[in-house]
C-alpha cells in the first residue's frame, strides 16, 4: 500500500575486529590510527616488508570493510622506508578514472595528515603520488604539480620530469606510458 512493499532485512554479519593484545607495529611503521578488523591485519602481514617478503594476497569482502586500507597501509610503509630511492615504487590500477580520482584523493589525505606515535608528520613532503589518467594536458585546465591536502600530483610533464612513489592510472594510460618509454 505505498512505495515500498514488505519488510526488508538486511543480513550483514560484523567484520572481526583484531584482538586487542596483537601490536600492528610489529607488522607495519605506518600503520592506520583504526583498530584494523582482522582481515585486514592478516593482508598487513602477508604484504608487509618487515622481516617479510610481501605475498600476494586476493581479499573479497563486503563494502565498507577496508579493502582499500588492506593494500594501502603496506605501501605507503614500504615507500616511507624507501623514500631515499627516487622513482615509481608502486603503480595502482583502476578499471574507472572516476575510481582513481577518488582514490586520489584519499590517498593524498592520508599522506598529509598521517602522523606517527610521536605526533611527526613523517609521511608530508616525502611520499609523492601522481594520477595518470590521461587528463593531463587538457587545455585550459590547471593540473597540479605537488602534492596538496586533498590533492596528488596530476601535471603530466611533473610525472614524467619526476616521477612519484605512487602512481595511480589505469590500463589504457600504462600501455600508453609503457610505449611510450
Amino acid at each position: 500500500y505505498g512505495m515500498f512493499k514488505g519488510p526488508y532485512i538486511q543480513i550483514r554479519l560484523p567484520f572481526k575486529r583484531l584482538e586487542k593484545d596483537v601490536n600492528v607495529g610489529d607488522v607495519l611503521q605506518v600503520r592506520p590510527s583504526f583498530p584494523p578488523y582482522l582481515h585486514q591485519y592478516e593482508a598487513f602481514k602477508r604484504l608487509s616488508t618487515q622481516n617479510n617478503t610481501p605475498k600476494p594476497v586476493i581479499l573479497t569482502t563486503g563494502t565498507g570493510s577496508g579493502k582499500t586500507e588492506s593494500f594501502l597501509y603496506p605501501l605507503l610503509d614500504y615507500c616511507h622506508k624507501n623514500a631515499n630511492r627516487p622513482g615509481i615504487k608502486a603503480i595502482i590500477l583502476y578499471p574507472m578514472n572516476a575510481l582513481a580520482t577518488d582514490q586520489a584523493r584519499r590517498l593524498a589525505e592520508i599522506i598529509h595528515n598521517f602522523q606517527d606515535e610521536a605526533g611527526n608528520y613523517i609521511l608530508r613532503d616525502r611520499i609523492r603520488a601522481g594520477l595518470f589518467i590521461g587528463e593531463g594536458r587538457q587545455k585550459g585546465k590547471e593540473r597540479p604539480t605537488r602534492m596538496e591536502e586533498n590533492r596528488v600530483i596530476e601535471d603530466r610533464d611533473t610525472l614524467v620530469q619526476s616521477p612519484p612513489d605512487i602512481l595511480l592510472t589505469n590500463f589504457k594510460m600504462l600501455d600508453f606510458s609503457l610505449m611510450q618509454a
